[in-house]
């Protein structure tokens, strides 16, 4: 279970971002550019030659770099232009993608808890975050599922790049190619007005929750199936619901903790299933 525990650490620690951009006030590309470069402070250090021989790992590590781009770019797009709720909540599809796309694509078995589960806790989820007097936007919910569409090839891939890199090294040497695109794609804008406090805050949170929280949830992903890891990640909107609540004085009604008690039986239910059984991704020795 401690695989499990790691995932859950992740997701746990990616639901803090709150904590970190909301009082540096920066846009979304500008965080994301904040983010990604303290996630890259470990790559000098992490490149190995020997990895590039496996082309597989390397190509799936290129995919990870470009659909985390994409990725932070929409998501962050999303949370700029329309209703929080709406932002998360569709990008929060990427679970269900994962759990119907991980047979075909990566050959895993297909877990029935799993196909119950992830629309259970996306129920969960929509009673967590959901508010009925906030108005829908149809430009917002878009992006959030563009976001999701990333975010599941992302953990595909980064399944494949675990044959020859280690935890430390998908998710650091992935971030400098996912900066280098999100300054392609939004040039100036991306980079933050000067270099103050805002700054020094949102590269902890980089560190913290960029780094260290895909450090965790890397780790665990290689010895816990697809499925049961889109259930984990649900932990994410709903630690960043209670920091909201603790930190932020955002209400949190009977119907949200319900749906926040759903998401954790669900996430728990899905993560349990054939843990006893289950074979761990194999890593060669000489790149861990």
């Amino acid at each position: 279970m401690r695989y499990f525990a790691m995932v859950a650490a992740g997701a746990t620690l990616w639901g803090c971002w709150a904590l970190f951009f909301r009082p540096a006030g920066f846009t979304g590309p500008q965080n994301a550019v904040l983010v990604l470069t303290a996630m890259s402070l470990p790559a000098p250090f992490l490149f190995r030659r020997d990895a590039l021989r496996d082309r597989r790992a390397t190509l799936a590590l290129l995919v990870v770099a470009l659909a985390d781009a994409a990725n932070t770019a929409l998501f962050f797009a999303a949370m700029e232009r329309g209703p929080v709720s709406v932002a998360v909540l569709t990008h929060y599809l990427a679970p269900l993608l994962l759990a119907l796309l991980a047979p075909w694509v990566l050959g895993e078995e297909r877990s029935t808890r799993a196909l119950v589960g992830v629309p259970a806790t996306l129920v969960g989820l929509s009673l967590l975050i959901g508010r009925p007097d906030r108005d829908f936007s149809g430009m917002t919910a878009l992006l959030g599922a563009g976001s999701a569409c990333f975010y599941a090839v992302i953990v595909l891939a980064a399944k494949q790049a675990a044959r020859a890199y280690s935890p430390m090294a998908v998710t650091s040497l992935h971030a400098p190619i996912s900066v280098g695109v999100l300054l392609l794609g939004f040039g100036p804008r991306a980079l933050p007005p000067t270099v103050d406090e805002g700054t020094l805050l949102v590269l902890v949170g980089g560190v913290v929750c960029g780094l260290i929280g895909n450090i965790l949830f890397h780790t665990g992903l290689r010895h816990v199936p697809t499925t049961a890891t889109g259930a984990l990640t649900y932990l994410e909107p709903l630690t960043a619901s209670l920091v909201g609540w603790a930190f932020f004085s955002e209400t949190l009604t009977p119907l949200a903790l319900g749906g926040g008690v759903l998401v954790l039986v669900a996430g728990a239910w899905v993560a349990a299933e054939r843990r006893a059984t289950l074979p761990p991704v194999t890593v060669p020795a000489d790149t861990r």
